[in-house]
This record gives C-alpha cells, sequence and structure tokens, in this order.
C-alpha cells in the first residue's frame, strides 16, 4: 500500500511514520514544508491511502490559520480529485473545532470541506477531532503544554501555571497511532461522521504540573513514578525524551568504607527499595535479623557465601552464591543472617528490602550468626 503523510515532520507525522515502518509499511509519500506541489502533485497520482496531518497550529498572524488549514486542504483534495484518486483521506481536526476562536473556526471549515469532497467524490473521509496530545518529539511552547512542563522542567526552567483548576483532556501519542493504524486498516473507531480517538485522560493542570516536578526529584529521592496508573506511566516516559543530552545519568550516593560500598538505587512507597552491595574479598556483612522486613539478595559478580542461623537454634544454613549463576536467595524474618566474600574480586550483590529504610524504626536485630 502506498500512503501519503503531509506534515510527516511534524509531532504526529514523525511517530507515524516511525511506527508505520516498524509494521512493515514502508511505501511511504512523506510531504513536508520542504518540499513542493508538483511533488504533492506525484504523491495524489499514486497513493492508496492519505493521511492528513499538516496544519498550523501557532502562526505569526490569525489570518494563517485559514491559510494554512484550510488553503491547503483545498489544493490536496483538489489534487485528489484531478487525478480521479479515490484514496481514504484521514485527517486531523480538533476538538477546538467547537470553539468561537481563530483556530477552531480554521478546523471547523476545513472538516466541511472534507464532508462536501465526500459527499461529491463518494471518497470514504475520516475525520479525527483531537484533544491535547502529546509524546515524545512533540515540541515545547508549540504542540501542548506537556511538552512545555516537561522541556523547561527538565532544565529548571519556570513554568507558568495559568489557570490551576483547568482540566486538560489528553491523548498519548501512541494511542493515535493504534488507532491511525486501525484505520488504515479497515477499522476506524467511527461514531455519526467524526472518528476519535478511545483512550483520553483528564488532569487539572496543577496536578500535571506537579506530577511533572515530582520525575525531575525522583532522581534525587530515588522514587519510581506510580506506573500502575496509566496517564503517570505515559507522561513519565514523555518527560524522560525531554532530559538534555548531556544529563541522561544522574549519580547515586555511595557509603563508601574499607569493606566496600553500599548505594541505594530505587525507592517505593510500596514496593521497597533496591540497593546494590559491593565487598571486598573476605569481607562479611551482615549478622544480623528482622522482624517484619524482609530481602533477597542477587549476586551479580563474584563468589559468596550466605549464612544463616534461626535465633532460636544453634544450626547453621550455608547458600554458596556467584555471578556465574544468577539465582535470588530469599532473606525469611527471624533468621539472622550475613554474607561474606568467599573470592578473589569484589562481590556485587543488589539487594531488595520490602520497605525503605526508616532509621526510626530500623527493624534490625544485631546478632552474630
Amino acid at each position: 500500500m502506498r500512503i501519503l503523510i503531509t506534515g510527516a515532520a511534524g509531532f504526529v507525522g514523525k511517530n507515524l511514520v516511525a511506527e508505520l515502518r516498524n509494521r512493515g509499511y514502508n511505501n511511504l509519500f512523506l510531504y513536508t514544508r520542504e518540499q513542493s506541489l508538483e511533488d504533492l502533485e506525484e504523491f495524489t497520482k499514486e497513493c492508496d491511502f492519505v493521511f492528513h496531518l499538516a496544519g498550523v497550529n501557532r502562526p505569526k498572524a490569525e489570518r494563517e490559520f485559514m491559510e494554512g488549514n484550510y488553503g491547503f486542504t483545498s489544493e490536496l483534495l483538489a489534487l485528489l480529485k484531478k487525478h480521479n484518486n479515490k484514496s481514504t483521506v484521514l485527517i486531523t481536526s480538533s476538538i477546538q473545532a467547537e470553539l468561537d476562536n481563530s483556530y477552531g473556526s480554521s478546523k471547523k471549515v476545513v472538516e466541511d470541506l472534507l464532508f462536501e469532497y465526500q459527499e461529491e467524490t463518494g471518497v470514504d473521509v475520516l475525520v479525527y477531532r483531537l484533544p491535547n496530545l502529546f509524546g515524545k518529539w512533540s515540541k515545547p511552547n508549540y504542540n501542548t503544554v506537556v511538552a512545555t512542563y516537561c522541556y523547561n522542567i527538565s532544565r529548571n526552567l519556570g513554568i507558568q501555571v495559568n489557570n490551576p483548576e483547568a482540566q486538560l483532556m489528553l491523548c498519548y501519542i501512541d494511542d493515535v497511532l493504534e488507532e491511525f493504524i486501525n484505520a488504515l486498516e479497515g477499522n476506524p473507531n467511527k461514531k455519526d461522521i467524526y472518528c476519535s480517538i478511545e483512550t483520553t485522560h483528564t488532569i487539572k493542570l496543577e496536578d500535571l504540573a506537579s506530577l511533572i516536578r515530582s520525575f525531575k526529584e525522583s532522581r534525587t529521592n530515588l522514587s519510581i513514578p506510580n506506573m500502575n496508573d496509566v496517564l503517570t506511566k505515559k507522561l513519565y516516559s514523555t518527560y524522560l525524551s525531554f532530559l538534555p543530552q548531556d544529563q541522561f545519568s544522574y549519580n547515586l550516593k555511595m557509603n563508601v568504607d574499607n569493606r566496600g560500598s553500599f548505594t541505594e538505587f530505587i525507592r517505593t512507597a510500596d514496593r521497597g527499595q533496591v540497593s546494590v552491595n559491593v565487598s571486598k574479598p573476605g569481607i562479611t556483612k551482615g549478622n544480623h535479623w528482622h522482624h517484619t522486613k524482609n530481602e533477597k539478595f542477587l549476586v551479580v559478580s563474584g563468589q559468596g557465601l550466605i549464612r544463616f542461623r534461626n535465633v532460636n537454634t544453634e544450626e547453621i544454613i550455608e547458600y554458596k552464591v556467584s555471578g556465574e549463576k544468577l539465582e535470588v536467595v530469599d532473606i525469611p524474618v527471624g533468621y539472622t543472617h550475613s554474607i561474606v566474600n568467599i573470592g578473589a574480586n569484589d562481590l556485587v550483590t543488589v539487594m531488595w528490602v520490602n520497605e525503605c529504610f526508616n532509621p526510626e524504626q530500623p527493624d534490625t536485630r544485631f546478632l552474630e550468626v
């Protein structure tokens, strides 16, 4: 199938092109602002489906809304008619088409133009009224407030929250792509004359700002956002896509002494914390037990011996562990335990504990194994 995509270099266009290629659609006619109407004419002769994504969002003058949205769409449809091309045309409109503003008005007349084209030619027309979109490759101060907040907060720049109580309706780019490819394959989500993206999200502007700030803070407090919340998960992925290229990494606080080091990696409110423990050869760590706190040890490098003793008995249980065979060792409550490096190199152990360390209630009782 030969697919024409106008606005192929824009936010939606870039994502759509990437996913179409992921799915094996490689015969793509990509139309951008750098190309001529002669290129567009050639594409409209050949294409079998049209994604009409090109449009004007933030012009220098309001008249450009109508020129860029209505004018270009008129040219596109005229070329399709000229070549008697009956390809389905999918167009991105906006929920603002219902509002009385210059942008919304330009989108509404484009919708009407598409429906007239459908009536005249019998061609299938798919008009998607989209809410605020967000996701990777969007432009700050252009596409969406999400992009602006992610860009600014990740760079320690200020943001404006003009109307904290304002409710935003958001739609994630991956959900848009899924629906668009469904439409390409003959199964659009169409109700009456309009099409829509089934999955949308609502959030207050002040809550959006607070959530994105928390993503930045997670690098210092080692927290992980609540990935069980679908919107949070999508927003966090978007935030990471805006990180400056020289700031993909961040330092952790290493607690270092002559025995090795202990470094917290991740802390969560409901799933405990993960740390990395490094022990020098011959070093023993631990020799304590817990009432309720429980742990998992995973040696990823070196050779170690994990020793247990039920605090009520004298019997010692031993597990030899090695980075050459990854296995998780549970640390049950009521057992004093230790781990000793029995190898010639550093022993590196990933340790998970079911609760974050609280110095006021450590639940750690020291006792030699």
